[in-house]
């Protein structure tokens, strides 16, 4: 989700972008994230499909939230209201595609078990399955994640009753 500072307006966001089009020479792509209750009635949909056309993207994304968001209250919108999105996308950008599943469990590997799954939960949380499969793969132990999150270098985050790993922000 954008949280903008409060003196930035919408509409010289909206031009900013306009403009980084207008010059931007390679494959542009747009991601628009639903949230249920925030931005997925028809009138919100329309409005943000209209301007995405006048920004001539080669592909447009409908995202939801499939991991924990920063946000506790964000939540994904409901099924028809996510096909009502596209079907309004659809009708006013010429290639539309949902974001709207698990990405999957297929990590890299470098060897180093701690540091993979550091740097893998310091991009976006990780499903206990897919923490099971890597250490499958890595033939690791279990007894890593119970030691990251010992040295609370990880935590545990449960979203829509599946349980996420995340790195943990190190503050200062």
């Amino acid at each position: 989700m954008n949280r903008p500072h409060r003196s930035i307006r919408s509409d010289s966001m909206l031009d900013g972008i306009a403009q980084f089009a207008k010059d931007f020479r390679g494959q542009l792509t747009t991601e628009t994230m639903l949230l249920g209750n925030i931005n997925d009635d028809e009138q919100s949909i329309t409005s943000v499909a209209e301007f995405i056309r006048t920004i001539h993207p080669s592909v447009s994304y409908l995202s939801i939230p499939t991991r924990p968001p920063a946000e506790k209250w964000a939540k994904a919108p409901e099924e028809l209201k996510i096909n009502r999105a596209y079907q309004i996308f659809d009708a006013n950008l010429p290639n539309v595609e949902y974001l709207i599943g698990y990405e999957g469990n297929r990590f890299a590997y470098t060897g180093d078990i701690e540091a993979d799954i550091l740097s893998i939960t310091a991009v976006h949380p990780m499903l206990e399955d897919a923490i099971l499969t890597y250490l499958e793969k890595a033939k690791g132990e279990f007894s890593t994640i119970e030691k990251l999150l010992k040295e609370k270098k990880l935590m545990v985050s449960e979203y829509n009753n599946k349980r996420f790993y995340m790195r943990k922000l190190m503050m200062q």
